[in-house]
């Protein structure tokens, strides 16, 4: 296998026969010291966390296929830390939707003048470009097709796509007594169609029981045993 790229939490294999691998690695994002998934730095490993990832990401991709929403996920091999997808082509360089349920992290940061943090959001989505050097910075629709990144018919897919599975995967925490505040997701095209690709993991959502914020490795226990 071939090294394609070395992510922040992922190193990514070309396999040779037009699906790839993804090794998930124990490295957490944050600042100042803090974890923080939606971070663009690493700041340490915390043992068992890349393989908590993986085996989130394997039980929400696997509702998603139950429930017919098309992603690039074909299997997951738990003890190798690893999962085989369909080779995706990205937007750009890559786009995050995120959704939100609740106020919190760079939402109220930016909007602390008019909104509380914890305040409930209806499935607000915001798109950011992926860009570590710009600090992931924030697009419209218009800027997404005047930059050639995206139609206003595929914007309109993915946003909708968004809620669709937002709604999917906070009805299921729900069913742990877990309470969801938002997530990201990325897309790509396989075949020409758009799908959910990356991971659906605690690196890419917050969640909180009891009014504590859950971590990966805790996320993972209660919802997948």
């Amino acid at each position: 296998m071939e090294k394609i790229r070395e992510g922040k939490t992922k190193t990514v294999f070309e396999t040779g026969d037009g699906n790839v691998l993804l090794r998930f690695k124990d490295d957490v994002t944050g600042e100042a010291g803090i974890i923080d998934p939606g971070a663009n730095s690493i700041i340490g490993k915390v043992e068992g966390k890349g393989n908590a990832s993986l085996r989130l990401s394997k039980y929400f991709f696997e509702l998603l296929k139950r429930e017919e929403i098309p992603s690039h996920y074909i299997d997951a091999y738990i003890e190798d830390n690893t999962m085989l997808v369909r080779k995706a082509a990205p937007f750009g360089d890559g786009l995050e939707f995120i959704c939100r349920r609740k106020a919190a992290g760079s939402y109220v940061r930016r909007y602390g003048r008019y909104i509380k943090k914890g305040t409930p959001l209806d499935y607000l989505v915001e798109v950011t470009l992926k860009d570590d050097e710009r600090g992931d910075p924030l697009v419209n629709e218009d800027s997404l097709c005047q930059l050639g990144l995206m139609t206003a018919e595929e914007v309109e897919y993915a946003v909708g796509l968004t809620k669709k599975v937002t709604a999917l995967v906070e009805k299921e925490l729900e069913r742990f007594g877990l309470e969801f505040i938002d997530i990201k997701f990325e897309f790509g095209r396989v075949d020409g169609k758009i799908v959910v690709i990356d991971e659906i993991s605690g690196d890419n959502m917050r969640v909180k029981r009891n009014g504590k914020g859950v971590d990966q490795k805790e996320l993972c226990s209660i919802v997948c045993g």
